[in-house]
């Protein structure tokens, strides 16, 4: 059943031992947090990549933090070619991800053919908590924007999907933009 709080994400993963791993769908977000960064971008063609800048370092070092107690730390992001924008922004900083410690996949959409995916983004910690990750149609956080999950057969029904997307998915360093 869904909690009636809004979850922290960044406790959830403080509580995480084993893994974390965030299963991206969308071609575009335009959540606030990103927004200043994303327009440099879109106005430079320059992407923060420095995991100590003030945009990068907390989330630096949270994921630090996790890998060196043993959390598997896993991102996959299903995109659609030619990507958007926004994909070619995030795959140009991804490189922070993966210094940090996450190891990023990538799936073309239509190499996701076959597969049952979830609808909704999340994160899935230690194959126990689901916190599903709600958005708008434009990319903007929905008005209740996180609910953490814990039902087994939910997330297990989850992980099955997200470990199959894993699967066929591109490793970033071998993941080309179209």
């Amino acid at each position: 059943m869904p909690q009636n709080e809004p979850p922290r994400f960044d406790e959830l993963l403080a509580g995480a031992r084993r893994s974390a791993i965030h299963l991206e769908l969308r071609d575009v977000y335009t959540v606030p947090d990103e927004a200043d960064d994303y327009r440099r971008w879109r106005e430079t063609g320059e992407r923060d990549v420095d995991p100590a800048s003030a945009y990068w370092a907390p989330w630096v070092a949270m994921v630090r933090a996790a890998t060196a107690r043993g959390v598997a730390m896993r991102r996959v992001r299903i995109v659609s070619e030619p990507v958007s924008d926004y994909i070619r922004y995030e795959h140009a900083g991804t490189a922070v991800n993966v210094a940090a410690g996450e190891e990023v996949r990538w799936l073309p959409r239509d190499q996701a053919v076959g597969l049952l995916l979830p609808v909704v983004d999340g994160w899935l910690f230690d194959e126990e908590q689901l916190l599903l990750n709600h958005f708008t149609g434009d990319g903007q956080w929905a008005a209740v924007p996180m609910e953490l999950r814990t039902e087994p057969d939910l997330v297990r029904a989850y992980a099955d999907a997200v470990e199959a997307v894993w699967e066929r998915a591109v490793p970033h360093a071998e993941y080309k933009i179209r």
